[in-house]
């Protein structure tokens, strides 16, 4: 079965007569951008939990409130977060767009994609903006053992 659609050459003259943004073209640029930016900051996380210090062994919960406690890595971990999870959306968006063929659940996979990303970067930004390891009037036996002096 031959079909009757002709499609313009992709460097005609029709083919870019198009308005709007080219949202596959910013999402490839974004990637790009974005991977190289995870590159780095992927490797300093790795190095300063890792490498400094005591390495893995120092890992705990005081380890991790003290992080969430300066502003430096809260905005560290804040770009680390957004810029990992929109870049594997992107990716699972174009995973979508490739392989299924079928409209209705195309729209629902990626309304899907969607809503989880939105409620991950919601809650993960919560999460490293609002963390307080000693929150006040909490019961001393269910807080971290250097909360006691703050209690």
């Amino acid at each position: 079965m031959t079909s009757n659609i002709a499609l313009d050459a992709p460097r005609s003259p029709s083919a870019r007569t198009k308005r709007g943004v080219n949202w596959e073209k910013w999402g490839w640029i974004y990637m790009r951008v974005s991977g190289v930016a995870l590159v780095a900051l992927i490797f300093g996380h790795l190095f300063v939990n890792l490498f400094l210090g005591d390495g893995v062994s120092q890992i705990d919960f005081a380890f991790v409130a003290g992080k969430l406690s300066d502003p430096f890595w809260q905005w560290y971990d804040f770009f680390l977060l957004w810029l990992a999870l929109i870049h594997g959306t992107n990716g699972m968006r174009t995973i979508i767009n490739d392989y299924v063929a079928t409209a209705s659940v195309r729209r629902i996979l990626q309304g899907a994609l969607l809503s989880s990303t939105v409620v991950l970067l919601v809650l993960g930004t919560l999460v490293i903006f609002t963390f307080d390891p000693c929150p006040a009037g909490a019961d001393p036996e269910l807080v971290a053992s250097f909360c006691a002096d703050i209690l």
